[in-house]
């Protein structure tokens, strides 16, 4: 029946919903005159113009009021508060009307006796439609439930989340988790508070498998603590978005995430410098290679927040440039931006084209993200990654150099320190590039290009991550893959890296190499155990043969370190920013290098991998290539 219901059109659900008001409104009046008059009453002369005037009044002002939109199986406290400041409104009128006509044998106070009965029987036909309409029956509900949950955090988005949990039919909510002494041992809305300490018993004793964190506004510490002291619990944990996407008020299933490994690693985020962000963005033209990327694309996106005048997206790969570019005009229109985008196909190893787009639109600013960056497919092809990494960057600085482009800003990655592989090799390479010319150029005056380089290690989410590998195995079944038991990495949001590039580019006075506060470094063997018990699984092993999922050691891949650095001396100085510090490293002057890349190039045309390791080992302090294993 219900379902019969729910698929009527909209334009039947709301004459009948309608229809059912207009019955409410003669209904209330009967029942004002009857008590009023105390006597079983039946209308008479002009008693029945009360009859007609009732839902005359009561139907514009519920329209008036957005009423006749709500959707009832999700109806809340706010839906209860919109009906009864429309029936305010409506008792004021009625009385108006009865106080000013005086009709006779109507009774004035039948104008506030008859809304307050009105406003009765109509709230309660919504709570009944409503728990009807959702079957928020408690013994139906337990039949159709595919988990029980327990909500981490009694406080407006948990009692929201409640209400969600009850239209979906997809949890049975067994109860709160809270560390308020008030409300421990009490029930918000017939739902027990339990204590944290209590945790691990009600888990076991009622079943639980899963626990979403209810926490929008809780800092990234306490979340923390939070899921440490679960790790010990069988459960799945689940996370709702932060407070800017519940600022809907409303909750709904689909909102429930799986725990954000940044819950894990990350760190309360520094509040942005918006001088640092605006300085080189607002009102200018800037141009982001390797837009369609992961770091491009979310440096497109909070620069467009900067509201620059025109952003040039130069990727070479169509579908990631489409994609970011319908992403970014989508922003322009709900945000109302100004910024003129203009997708660029193209590659950083053809100069020609580089030339042509910056003579012709004249870049203020280029953030260079457009990189071959996986370390295996590039220690297998080493001659592309030198033409991308280390003269694409070339090529690109030359043509901004031709063009009078003020600030120019490579994004590279720890993996440039002491490298061993061709990928880290090539990036440190693209450093000293950029390095050299900014040496050649001399101080740096009003119309002379401002080289900077920021240099930052792993980023969650991003192509080639950890953690969506980790995520996809667990999906599978497993096993997860770690290449070696002591490997380690470190780790950083995609958006909170693309702020800090931003920040550390405004800061550059040519030829700086920025580097990003990452944290402590982070055992992959741990990452992956976390991740296996945070989905509500068991690591299979020696000690427990009877585990859920496997970690398989597979060895360190090509060119692959243990553990990765993001300082090649040991003196960085502080900045404005308290996660960016500026290195200071010896780098090869121009003549010098000329002649390397030279050499570098002839190698990378012939193919010959020799020679481009030689070249490299001359270049890059530390550069220790590994030896092929035998095959």
């Amino acid at each position: 029946m219900q379902s019969r219901i729910l698929g009527w059109p909209r334009a039947v659900k709301l004459v009948v919903v309608v229809a059912v008001d207009v019955a409410l409104a003669l209904l209330a009046t009967w029942i004002a005159f009857t008590l009023r008059l105390d006597e079983f009453h039946w209308p008479g002369g002009a008693q029945w113009r009360v009859y007609a005037l009732a839902p005359m009044l009561a139907i514009p002002v519920f329209i008036k009021f957005g009423l006749y939109r709500a959707i009832f199986r999700y109806a809340g406290q706010a839906a209860l508060k919109a009906t009864a400041q429309a029936v305010m409104i409506y008792c004021i009128a009625l009385l108006g009307v009865l106080v000013w006509v005086q009709w006779p044998d109507v009774p004035r106070s039948l104008g506030v006796l008859q809304p307050l009965i009105f406003l009765f029987l109509v709230g309660f036909s919504r709570a009944l439609a409503r728990f009807w309409l959702a079957n928020l029956g408690h013994g139906h509900r337990r039949g159709r439930s595919e988990g029980r949950l327990l909500i981490y955090g009694a406080g407006t988005a948990g009692v929201q989340t409640a209400s969600a949990i009850g239209v979906s039919r997809q949890f049975l909510l067994m109860g709160f988790i809270d560390d308020d002494a008030a409300k421990i041992g009490r029930s918000i809305n017939g739902v027990p508070v339990f204590a944290p300490s209590t945790v691990p018993d009600v888990v076991e004793r009622l079943g639980v498998t899963d626990i979403l964190l209810a926490l929008p506004s809780s800092s990234r510490e306490r979340r923390n603590k939070i899921i440490a002291s679960l790790r010990s619990v069988p459960i799945h944990i689940r996370t709702l978005p932060g407070l800017a996407d519940l600022a809907t008020g409303r909750v709904t299933v689909q909102d429930f995430k799986e725990l954000d490994i940044e819950d894990l690693l990350g760190r309360d985020p520094v509040p942005p410098n918006k001088d640092l962000l605006a300085r080189n963005l607002t009102g200018k033209v800037v141009l982001v290679t390797g837009a369609g990327g992961s770091i491009g694309s979310e440096l497109c996106r909070q620069i467009l927040a900067e509201r620059p005048r025109q952003l040039l997206l130069l990727d070479h790969n169509e579908f990631g440039l489409y994609f970011i570019h319908q992403e970014l005009h989508g922003l322009c229109v709900a945000g109302g931006h100004g910024a003129e985008l203009i997708p660029l196909l193209g590659s950083v190893s053809n100069p020609k084209r580089l030339k042509e787009i910056c003579e012709t639109y004249r870049p203020a600013t280029v953030y260079h993200a457009a990189a071959y960056k996986h370390v295996p497919l590039v220690e297998s092809n080493p001659a592309e990654g030198i033409v991308n990494n280390v003269f694409g960057t070339l090529n690109i600085a030359r043509a901004a150099m031709a063009s009078g482009v003020g600030q120019f800003i490579l994004v590279s990655t720890d993996k440039a320190v002491r490298p061993t592989n061709v990928m880290g090799a090539s990036k440190r390479m693209a450093e000293l590039v950029l390095q050299a010319l900014a040496g050649l150029a001399g101080p740096v005056g009003s119309n002379q290009l401002c080289f900077g380089m920021v240099r930052f290690g792993n980023v969650l989410g991003s192509s080639g991550s950890v953690v969506p590998l980790f995520r996809s195995q667990l999906a599978s079944g497993g096993p997860l893959t770690v290449t070696h038991p002591d490997v380690t990495r470190y780790f950083m949001t995609i958006p909170e890296a693309a702020q800090l590039v931003l920040q550390a580019g405004a800061m550059a006075t040519g030829g700086d190499v920025f580097v990003l506060d990452m944290g402590e470094p982070v055992r992959i063997m741990d990452l992956a155990y976390r991740m296996v018990e945070l989905s509500g699984l068991t690591v299979r092993n020696e000690a427990n043969p009877g585990g859920d999922v496997e970690i398989a050691i597979t060895g360190l891949r090509p060119g692959e370190k243990l553990y990765e650095e993001l300082l090649i001396g040991d003196n960085p100085s502080p900045t404005a920013h308290p996660r960016i510090m500026k290195a200071h490293e010896d780098y090869l002057s121009w003549a010098e290098l000329e002649v390397h890349l030279d050499t570098l190039r002839r190698a990378s045309e012939s193919g010959d991998v020799d020679a481009i390791k030689a070249v490299l080992r001359a270049c890059v302090h530390g550069y220790l290539p590994q030896a092929p294993s035998p095959a």
